[in-house]
C-alpha cells in the first residue's frame, strides 16, 4: 500500500469541527503511527532534498509538527511562524482569512535574511489564506519563498489556486 493510501486510511475526519459545517482532518492518527509519521517526513524529504532551500518555516501549529522534523532530516534551521502574541521578540504580522473565521500570523523580524530561500510546510490548504499570509511575511523580510508543502489539500476550496505567489511551487502528498 503506497503512502497515500496509508494516510486515506489513517486520517480521522471529525464533522463539525471546530464549527459546525466544517469537516476536520484529525492527523493525530498518523503521528501515533510512527511508521507512516516516519514514512511522511520521508515522502517531503526525498522531494525537497535536492532544492535550492535556505531554510524551513513552519505555520502553527500542525506546521511545526511537520517542519521541525523535516528541517533537521534536511540540515536546515527552522523557523516557527506562530499565532498573534506568542513570539517574544520584535515581530512582523500579517492578517489572514480563514474557512470559518479570521487570524494573525506572526514571525521574528530577525528569521530570515533578504535573498534568503524558503520552503513553507504546515499539515493543510484548504483556502489558502494562511499559506498567502506566510508568504507575505517571508517577502515583508526580502527572503524568497520557494516551496509550499502540506500533507493534506482539500481540492474543493481551491486554495491551490488563491496562492497569490504564482513562481511557488505547491507540493501536497494527500488530496481530497
Amino acid at each position: 500500500m503506497d503512502i497515500k493510501e496509508r494516510l486515506g486510511k489513517s486520517i480521522r475526519n471529525v464533522p463539525d469541527f471546530p464549527v459546525k459545517g466544517i469537516v476536520f482532518r484529525d492527523i493525530t492518527t498518523v503521528l501515533k503511527d510512527i511508521s507512516l509519521f516516519n514514512d511522511v517526513i520521508n515522502c517531503f524529504a526525498d522531494k525537497f532534498k535536492s532544492a535550492q532551500i535556505d531554510k524551513i518555516a513552519a505555520i502553527e501549529s500542525r506546521g511545526f509538527i511537520l517542519g521541525a522534523p523535516l528541517a533537521v532530516k534536511l540540515n536546515k534551521p527552522f523557523i516557527p511562524i506562530r499565532k498573534k502574541g506568542k513570539l517574544p521578540a520584535d515581530k512582523i504580522e500579517a492578517a489572514y482569512s480563514l474557512e470559518y473565521g479570521a487570524a494573525v500570523i506572526e514571525m521574528h523580524k530577525d528569521a530570515l535574511s533578504a535573498g534568503e530561500k524558503v520552503m513553507l510546510i504546515d499539515d493543510l490548504l484548504a483556502t489558502g489564506g494562511t499559506v498567502n499570509a506566510a508568504v507575505e511575511l517571508i517577502e515583508k523580510l526580502n527572503a524568497v519563498p520557494v516551496a509550499a508543502a502540506f500533507l493534506i489539500e482539500l481540492i474543493d476550496l481551491s486554495g491551490r489556486a488563491s496562492v497569490k505567489n504564482k513562481k511557488l511551487e505547491i507540493f501536497s502528498i494527500l488530496q481530497y
